[in-house]
Parts: C-alpha cells; structure tokens; sequence
C-alpha cells in the first residue's frame, strides 16, 4: 500500500495560484484566506518558496494550511485518518500533472518514493 510522503525537491504544491484552486473558502476559514492570499506572488507561486532549490524557505514553520498532515486534512476536508495517505496522494500527484505533467520527471520521482 502506498504510503504519502513529501519528496524534497518538487514544489508543486508551492504553486498557490487562487484562480488554480477553487474553493479555497471552503476548507480555509477568514484569516487563513487572507494568509494564503497574502502569500501568493504576481507569478502564482509562494512568496516562501525557492524556485532555484524548489524548496520552501520556512518550511519548519509553514502555516498550517501548507502542511499535509492527517490531523490537519481532518480539520480542513473532513478526511479520516484511514483515507488520509490514498487523499494526499491524489492531492500531490494532482498537483505534480499541473505543474509538471502527467508523465514528468517529477512524477515518476514521486510515485516510486511514495510506493506506487
């Protein structure tokens, strides 16, 4: 069974791009909303995030809302902890096809570190 995990170097999920993620309001209550929005360079991408190492520059203390977690996805989906690692990982692959593409690099990277 395949287990989600972070895999360094990928970002993809740094692209906070709001026209990209409908329904934001519905699982990011006011402030984190305003957070979010207020993280959002003119380029779509996380003003924390490096492009040149792909890594997020406060990774250790990123807002809640960028943290995959399954006490976390509880709060902001309603995803039970058994459902958590099958949910995270279409949400990462997801999010890896719209930034790099179904059959990148990335993706391949991704699915054999996560067990796929």
């Amino acid at each position: 069974m395949a287990k989600w995990q972070c895999v360094e170097n990928c970002g993809a999920c740094c692209h906070l791009d709001p026209e990209e993620r409908p329904g934001l309001e519905d699982y990011l209550d006011a402030e984190q909303l305003e957070q979010y929005l207020s993280l959002v360079r003119e380029d779509g991408w996380c003003v924390h995030y490096d492009p040149p190492t792909r890594q997020c520059q406060i990774y250790e203390t990123r807002p809640e809302f960028c943290r995959v977690r399954p006490d976390t996805f509880k709060r902001m989906y309603a995803i039970d902890e058994s459902e958590f690692d099958e949910f995270a990982i279409a949400c990462c692959r997801e999010q890896i096809e719209w930034r790099y593409g179904a059959a990148s690099l990335e993706m391949l990277r991704y699915d054999r570190e996560v067990g796929m």
